[in-house]
């Protein structure tokens, strides 16, 4: 590899900035099977069960089983904490059930804040009770359910217990609810802490376990505690299990410089460390799918070229919309001779255990969910990570051997950097989730049990939008039977009112698919070095009335050509995102099928759009006359995305959006031109009608 493109670190307690890295060798073998830290590693017919119980007895967390068996006995919740990949995740739920805290037809409940987690960690708990998946372990993630009457142990994503409370408010099918990495703070753990918190006040012989990988455990033991009484803690109800991990010393490995490119980055410490250092897979943490990707690509291209490489480099990614058997590659052994490079979103940080991980590189940035309650922008943002999570990402590299983490910012950028993130709750829009709450009986939201008070003005903003789609009265109860529907619906509010509305305009054949679309990720795929041919093949199916339309044309098109996976390699779409979009569509058909919604078609692109704009009327933009877009609630200028039909064409005065993605610019994703007198149509309310006539220019 040439010189003058290999990064330059330092560790901190070497000789100076800039000296020669102290390396260590990593030839060394592991004293520990690296595939025990795996959630899902080798199918049962390589593993003998006797095999898979040496494992779980290795595990950190198998010295503790008597520990937390006593504890479930004598306190009604448990805060575990323990490092990820000590094993409570695949293991607690196991202990319990040997018990018999799944007898009498209860279950187990695992919460997981992502789907890949939860089918993932489900698939390898169902290896090691001997079972098939939806027999005595099952999951269930939005779009996707494995459980049967037999089902004892139970993962699940936070949001889909949260929505079981709609149908069983106390959660009577359980006896154990794991909370499992609850460090995260996503938005559903939060509403489901504080959910749990009202279900024990009346179900006594309900037993909560919230799990951290991070030591914030008083906090959570702090929100669940009923013993006022400081004077006789021998009547507390909530106590705290420390599991000591297995963790080797990582080298930390800090820029000198900031990088002007942390992707390019990131391919040049990978071939660095592929060149440089021994045997042991690479962890890359990315904030997004498109970024992975790039990765992936450049590295399998500059792989190809390394004729002398000691061991042959096999570039994978992981991202939560991966589909499922992508994903299960990366927890794989690789054949001798090969090193694995898993490129990652921070899904890798805690959510999952990859075996055989030696070598991190940290980007040092995550992708986030942000909402301004007072312009009510709510965007994708790229943002430094925290301390916490630099820390949680490092520490992959110490789970099997001594390992190195190399992180593309300096030592200033790491001091300079927050401690923890920030709650999901207090940087999210709310409206899905005081759907939920309302649905509940729950009046008062703000008010409600929160771990972290989401700010009353977002509360206020969601309550807004809600009652201008026609989610609430002004009452501010559920409006009937749109409101209680759209509670039903497993989407977002404004997704779920333009597939609710569909029938009745016309057009819900249409809308079924484009929405359906909108919840897969990378239709269109555009290798590095096929871009310009693979953007002429797209152009094939693109609507000038803009981007859902067109996201219509490829689903349609694909059908009409029998779902042939010729015809997606040769006008460059996803198939598996195709046939992703093929089930979601599925389920939403007998969603809308329940309800008696007309199951209609049509031709003209006008109904479409106008349905379109009857969920999205506040995600509104129009041209101004310096040629940009501003958006209509806030004067937000925005512009459209690279990857949007529209982007090359003539720009429409009038659009709405799906979403936005700041970068270096807010960016308007899935747009649709329309007409603006539509929109006080959708919601008169919402807008004036002097603001839509208003002069752009001025």
């Amino acid at each position: 590899m040439n010189n003058t493109n290999a990064p330059s670190f330092w560790r901190p307690g070497t000789t100076a900035p800039g000296s020669t890295l102290d390396r260590v060798s990593a030839n060394e073998e592991s004293p520990i099977d690296p595939s025990i830290y795996s959630v899902h590693s080798q199918t049962r017919s390589t593993q003998s069960r006797d095999e898979l119980s040496r494992q779980r007895k290795q595990l950190p967390v198998y010295k503790y089983r008597q520990h937390l068996l006593y504890a479930m006995e004598k306190f009604r919740t448990i805060i575990v904490v323990g490092e990820t990949g000590c094993g409570k995740t695949t293991q607690l739920p196991q202990y319990l059930a040997e018990v018999g805290w799944s007898g009498q037809g209860k279950m187990i409940a695992c919460t997981q804040p992502r789907r890949v987690a939860a089918t993932s960690v489900a698939l390898r708990v169902a290896e090691e009770v001997g079972c098939r998946i939806g027999g005595k372990v099952g999951y269930s993630v939005r779009f996707d359910n494995a459980e049967g009457a037999t089902t004892q142990i139970k993962y699940m994503t936070d949001g889909m217990l949260v929505r079981e409370t709609l149908m069983d408010p106390l959660l009577q099918r359980y006896s154990t609810i794991m909370v499992d990495e609850a460090h995260e703070r996503g938005l559903y753990t939060d509403v489901l802490l504080g959910l749990l918190r009202k279900i024990m006040k009346k179900r006594s012989d309900l037993r909560v376990i919230v799990s951290s990988a991070t030591l914030d455990a008083e906090a959570f033991a702090e929100f669940f505690e009923t013993n006022d009484d400081l004077t006789a803690p021998e009547n507390n109800t909530a106590t705290i299990l420390s599991v000591e991990g297995r963790m080797h010393h990582v080298d930390i490995h800090y820029r000198r410089f900031p990088v002007p490119n942390y992707m390019q980055a990131c391919a040049d410490s990978v071939m660095q460390i592929h060149s440089k250092e021994g045997a042991g897979d690479v962890l890359v943490f990315l904030t997004g799918q498109d970024e992975v990707d790039q990765v992936v690509d450049m590295l399998s291209d500059r792989a190809s070229s390394v004729s002398d490489a000691r061991l042959r480099l096999l570039p994978m990614p992981l991202y939560a919309s991966l589909p499922s058997e992508m994903q299960m590659r990366v927890f794989q052994p690789v054949a001798r001779g090969c090193r694995k490079v898993v490129i990652a979103t921070n899904i890798a940080e805690t959510s999952v255990t990859i075996p055989n991980i030696v070598f991190v590189v940290d980007s040092g940035f995550a992708k986030i969910r942000a909402y301004n309650p007072v312009s009510g922008l709510e965007a994708l943002v790229v943002t430094p990570v925290s301390k916490a999570s630099a820390k949680q990402r490092a520490g992959r590299a110490g789970r099997v051997k001594p390992g190195k983490a190399y992180r593309l910012y300096t030592l200033e950028d790491y001091k300079s950097l927050e401690d923890q993130n920030v709650p999901e709750i207090q940087r999210s829009n709310l409206g899905q989730v005081v759907l939920q709450l309302k649905a509940l009986g729950i009046q008062n939201i703000v008010r409600f049990d929160y771990l972290s008070p989401p700010p009353p003005d977002s509360l206020i903003r969601s309550m807004d939008l809600l009652h201008s789609l026609g989610a609430i009265t002004d009452e501010g109860e559920l409006s009937e039977p749109l409101g209680e529907r759209m509670v039903e619906c497993p989407l977002e509010p404004k997704l779920a009112k333009i597939l609710l509305m569909s029938g009745e305009m016309g057009c819900s054949e249409e809308i079924l698919t484009i929405v359906a679309m909108l919840q897969v990720q990378n239709i269109f795929v555009s290798p590095t070095n096929k871009r310009r041919e693979a953007d002429n093949h797209r152009r094939l199916f693109t609507a000038l009335e803009g981007d859902h339309l067109s996201l219509l044309n490829a689903y349609t098109t694909f059908h009409k050509n029998k779902q042939s996976s010729g015809f997606c390699q040769t006008y460059f779409l996803n198939r598996r995102s195709l046939l992703r979009a093929t089930e979601i569509r599925k389920q939403l058909l007998k969603f809308l099928r329940r309800f008696n919604i007309p199951i209609c078609s049509t031709s003209d692109t006008e109904i479409i759009r106008r349905c379109i704009t009857g969920g999205f009327f506040a995600n509104c933009a129009r041209l101004s006359g310096d040629g940009t877009y501003k958006s209509l609630r806030n004067g937000q200028t925005m512009a459209i995305h690279p990857s949007s039909v529209l982007y090359d064409e003539s720009p429409p005065p009038w659009v709405v959006y799906h979403e936005v993605i700041l970068t270096k610019q807010e960016y308007m994703k899935e747009v649709t031109v329309i007409d603006p007198e539509w929109l006080l149509e959708a919601a008169p309310h919402f807008y004036e009608y002097s603001r839509l006539v208003r002069n752009p220019k001025g």
